[in-house]
């Protein structure tokens, strides 16, 4: 009996014993493949928590420093007037029609004045009188034109979007190296008539403008020389597709105007400018292109010697906006808004000018 009982009792331990190592060789085995497959997981995992994080960072990124036009709120939904200088021309192409086409809300509408020659004077005075909503100009406001503000019962705003500079070109035929700011002015009061005076071959020359009541670009804005009248030479053009016209067949000619519109033409020759003979930047990359290597190759603006403001005669790109608590205040402010965005910076320098931001 004793014997039959030692059997049982021996053959129930060996049963817990089997079972005990079974169900440890069972968990092992859940560990090990567990283990197997948090391994081969892992790199997955890993990749798909950076790519998120990534992807987090990235969105913080762009909402914070891209401003696009899409993001500019308060724009208004209606059809406004607006013009001024023809230096804006290829914002005006290239810049406002992608506002258009991001906000078909709003719709921009070009006006040329009625009398006179299109530039920043022109459209101030139509801005003062009502006749655009806003106004782009090339040139700060004048004491005058603040002040016909004041008696209308508002005030103008300039808003800086962007830089330019003020190039003289003449006829690609004419030897001359380089003028002085002060030369240039001296050219332009009538002081200085014959291009021997400055270095170049013995020939009258022939100074063209646009009016100064239309003019689009200023040179005698930071000079004591402001308000004089031009010399009795100098021959009034329309505007600057004229006055290039007109250099192209006047070998004494010589014409300033935004830089970004003259640089690049074929027909004419920017001169190196300098506030002193010792100080020449010319307002085009070196080396310069010829005559004939153009329209193949096209002179590009220095835009490095405008921003970091080395070049003398520096013209400001400025949004007029109409300070009266109306919708023209609304639109202006909307538009310069617009053009300051990263979006708009962008455009800006795509269209040949210097951006601000």
């Amino acid at each position: 009996m004793d014997n039959t009982n030692q059997k049982k009792a021996l053959v129930n331990t060996e049963i817990a014993v089997f079972l005990r190592g079974l169900i440890i060789g069972k968990v092992l085995t859940l560990i090990v493949i567990g283990g197997l497959l948090w391994w081969l997981l892992k790199p997955n995992l890993l990749s798909r928590n950076s790519v998120n994080s990534s992807s987090n960072q990235s969105s913080n990124t762009v909402s914070s420093t891209a401003s696009t036009f899409q993001t500019v709120a308060d724009v208004p939904t209606a059809s406004f007037n607006y013009g001024g200088s023809t230096a804006w021309a290829s914002i005006r192409q290239l810049v406002d029609s992608q506002i258009q086409s991001d906000r078909p809300e709003l719709q921009l509408r070009y006006v040329d004045p009625v009398n006179g020659s299109p530039g920043s004077s022109s459209g101030i005075r139509m801005l003062l009188d009502g006749k655009l909503d806003f106004a782009q100009s090339s040139r700060p406001l004048t004491d005058e034109e603040q002040a016909i503000a004041k008696e209308r019962g508002f005030t103008l705003e300039q808003r800086q979007v962007g830089m330019d500079g003020i190039a003289v070109v003449v006829n690609p035929s004419l030897n001359v190296p380089s003028l002085t700011v002060e030369q240039l002015q001296q050219i332009y009061l009538g002081k200085i008539t014959n291009w021997n005076q400055v270095g170049g071959p013995n020939l009258p020359i022939t100074p063209f403008s646009q009016q100064p009541k239309d003019a689009d670009t200023v040179i005698f804005s930071n000079s004591d020389l402001k308000g004089q009248a031009l010399g009795s030479n100098v021959q009034y053009v329309y505007s600057t597709t004229e006055a290039v016209r007109q250099l192209s067949k006047n070998p004494g000619g010589v014409y300033y105007a935004s830089a970004r519109s003259v640089v690049p033409q074929c027909s004419v020759k920017a001169l190196p400018l300098g506030r002193t003979s010792g100080q020449l930047i010319p307002p085009y990359r070196e080396p310069l292109v010829s005559p004939e290597q153009c329209p193949r190759q096209r002179n590009q603006l220095n835009t490095q010697a405008i921003k970091n403001g080395s070049y003398p005669i520096i013209a400001n790109l400025f949004v007029i906006i109409k300070q009266n608590k109306g919708r023209e205040q609304q639109i202006g402010d909307a538009y310069a808004k617009l053009l300051l965005t990263h979006q708009g910076q962008k455009a800006i320098q795509q269209a040949g000018f210097v951006a601000v931001r």
